[in-house]
């Protein structure tokens, strides 16, 4: 997507909405989506292919948590996304096998909301969770474990056969592929309705006057062009459309091939510092500024003389007010999070493959 299109797509939004009746019928009209209070009407969008079962659901959560899916033993897939801490590992760039840092130093992503992202990654490159689960256990430089060790530590163990046949139906042996989807059917249950979805589902006193005052500048400075939709995220789109980011030399990283990068969820924000693809920035309300200097383009303003009008494109600026106040409504998207307890795994046998640290 060019330049000349974010652009567009700003102009057409600000002439197509620009007297709406309420804030919440604003942000909707900008393409903001609330996660539905209805729980049939949730599943639809999170369990399309209808893979969510209870046991589907348990198993998929005890191998999240079991580290014996990588080569060493060590590393789950909780060690980057860290339930406990807003889905992510809390430090700048993803360390992994023998501690080795992230060579291209990518920040770890949420898990929290993954599943209404449109794509996975930072370059987009899986197109949902189950693709994406594949990844991380094989990387080397993350779980480093070959599919091969992965079958044949899980085959290895009669309570991971017994579940997997509850689960999936009997076969002779569990596949890698049957791993990672379970795995992924766990990661789509890990949504969190906030304060912010309350507002838009209709209860007006759901967010506090800074709060909705922050809102409306989100929308009214164009943060919506990227950070839309149900995920406030989770398309790929250009960046630093109108300045270098400061620290764009950290790092390796520069995109996609079309240099386009995944918009991360805003929601839960305020917890899974620190932010941009490299992690380099651990202040929220810097990263706001930063954006601002970066990504925020050009906002319209219509002049009507008669029946006609003109439109003057002119730049966006984030003063230090309107800072503080998206911070403040960044706070309302903090998200209702499920108690999830840490399982019991299932004992290893005289045939579970022996970790491997090198």
């Amino acid at each position: 997507m060019s330049f000349k299109t974010i652009t567009l797509q700003i102009l057409f939004s600000s002439l197509l909405f620009s007297t709406p009746s309420t804030l919440a019928e604003k942000a909707k009209n900008n393409g903001l989506v609330p996660i539905p209070t209805d729980e049939k009407e949730l599943l639809k969008i999170i369990d399309p292919k209808k893979v969510i079962t209870p046991e589907r659901v348990q198993l998929g959560k005890m191998l999240y948590f079991d580290p014996r899916l990588s080569k060493s033993s060590l590393i789950s897939c909780n060690w980057c996304h860290n339930l406990g801490l807003g889905g992510v590992d809390g430090v700048s760039k993803a360390i992994g096998h023998q501690w080795a840092g992230n060579p291209m130093h990518l920040n770890s992503p949420t898990v929290y909301n993954a599943v209404l992202a449109k794509y996975q990654f930072w370059d987009g490159r899986s197109p949902d969770l189950e693709n994406q689960a594949q990844g991380p256990i094989q990387a080397g430089v993350e779980m480093a474990a070959p599919k091969e060790l992965v079958e044949q530590r899980i085959n290895s163990i009669p309570l991971y056969t017994k579940l997997f046949n509850e689960a999936y139906g009997k076969s002779k042996k569990i596949s890698f592929k049957q791993i990672a989807d379970s795995i992924a059917t766990f990661e789509r249950t890990l949504v969190t309705p906030s304060r912010y979805d309350d507002f838009l589902n209709g209860k007006e006193d759901a967010l506090s006057k800074t709060e909705k005052e922050g809102l409306e500048i989100f929308i009214d400075k164009g943060c919506v062009t990227c950070h839309t939709g149900m995920a406030i995220g989770g398309d790929m789109r250009p960046f630093e459309l109108r300045n270098k980011y400061k620290h764009r030399e950290v790092g390796a990283f520069r995109g996609n091939h079309n240099k386009m990068i995944k918009v991360p969820t805003l929601r839960n924000i305020t917890e899974t510092a620190p932010y941009f693809h490299n992690g380099m920035i651990w202040n929220l309300k810097e990263a706001i500024k930063e954006m601002g200097k970066v990504q925020v383009g050009y906002k319209v303003k219509k002049e009507e003389k008669g029946n006609n009008f003109s439109v003057n494109v002119m730049p966006i600026s984030l003063s230090d007010e309107d800072v503080d106040k998206i911070a403040t409504f960044f706070n309302a998207l903090e998200g209702r999070k499920a108690k999830v307890e840490f399982p019991q795994l299932p004992k290893s046998t005289n045939k579970t493959a022996k970790p491997d640290s090198k």
